[in-house]
């Protein structure tokens, strides 16, 4: 039986004449999560007070917003500039396993995150012999294998299917469910596959951090008390914020994506466009503006920065004079 081995990627496409326009916002975020993911990474990387595990854990956050984004949209911005929409099934299996796989490993990382700060707030005097640095890498490897065994399933799966119904998936990211709605065969059951890791993930990782974030209130509330408290359940709020930002939009598109029936092809490309693109575009602001250490970081730096480029700017006066 006949199966296309490449598709188009069409996002959008009820706004056919004003597609080119959207380079324009799509290139614009991209450039805000670049820089401001990349930024904070190099403060956490050059800063010695913030390469603790809670700074560490944090930064490899901003890798994954990265490394997330860039997977498809320097692709989508190439479609929309010069046409080059066409994607062969391999890189179409590819991205849809590197957007997986960042989603999953986020997830992961946030669950390391609730478990540093529980560890920090309920057990104080353990906190080094437990978040070792020996912990952490531990912690990462179970995310990136965790990750790996839940998307690889999907993957080859999909990459066995044959797709004679058409070859143009109407997103601007190549999905589990845009691509095999092109299936010619059965594929109701690699749906409900992708749906139980979907059910998967958000059930457990949601409850484990609902879990650590009420055992660090029940502590911060009974344990420690006046500005130290006041640093815990800000700090913890920070995290449950970007935990809650990233849940919702995946929740939220994951629903309207269910609806195709009565939702246009556009509103779907835009709520998936939020899911993939907003957390990773927030987070930096954040933890940036929320969460004091990095926040004074960024302060000292800009000083020391100003401080640079006002006597680089006298010494070049001086030499003008002079000469």
């Amino acid at each position: 039986m006949f199966s296309h081995t490449e598709f188009i990627l069409f996002g959008f496409p009820g706004i056919v004449a004003y597609r080119k326009f959207l380079v324009i916002p799509f290139l614009s975020v991209y450039v805000m999560i670049w820089t401001g993911n990349f930024i904070l990474i190099y403060q956490i990387c050059v800063v010695r007070s913030l390469q603790s595990p809670m700074y560490i854990l944090i930064s490899i956050l901003f890798t994954v917003n990265i490394s997330s984004t860039t997977s498809f949209i320097p692709k989508f911005i190439l479609g929309l500039s010069i046409n080059m929409n066409e994607i062969t099934l391999a890189g179409c299996l590819v991205q849809m396993f590197c957007i997986y796989f960042m989603a999953i490993f986020e997830s992961g990382i946030l669950l390391a995150m609730a478990l540093d700060r529980y560890v920090a707030i309920c057990r104080p005097l353990r906190y080094n012999d437990i978040m070792s640095k020996q912990t952490l890498v531990y912690l990462v490897l179970i995310g990136i294998v965790r990750s790996i065994i839940l998307v690889s399933p999907l993957v080859i799966f999909a990459s066995y299917v044959q797709y004679c119904k058409s070859n143009i998936i109407l997103n601007f990211v190549c999905e589990n469910m845009g691509l095999l709605s092109l299936a010619c065969s059965d594929i109701s059951k690699l749906q409900i596959v992708g749906l139980l890791v979907k059910i998967f993930i958000t059930i457990l990782d949601s409850g484990l951090l609902l879990f650590s974030y009420s055992s660090i209130l029940y502590a911060a509330m009974k344990i420690i008390s006046g500005k130290a408290r006041h640093k815990a359940l800000h700090t913890c709020g920070m995290h449950l914020l970007v935990a809650m930002l990233i849940y919702t939009c995946g929740m939220i598109a994951s629903v309207v994506y269910r609806m195709h029936a009565h939702i246009s092809y556009d509103i779907q490309n835009l709520f998936n466009a939020i899911y993939l693109m907003v957390p990773a575009m927030l987070n930096p602001f954040i933890y940036g503006l929320g969460v004091k250490e990095i926040r004074q970081s960024l302060k000292r730096s800009s000083k020391r920065s100003l401080v640079f480029s006002s006597s680089m700017h006298i010494c070049d006066k001086k030499i003008f004079v002079r000469g």
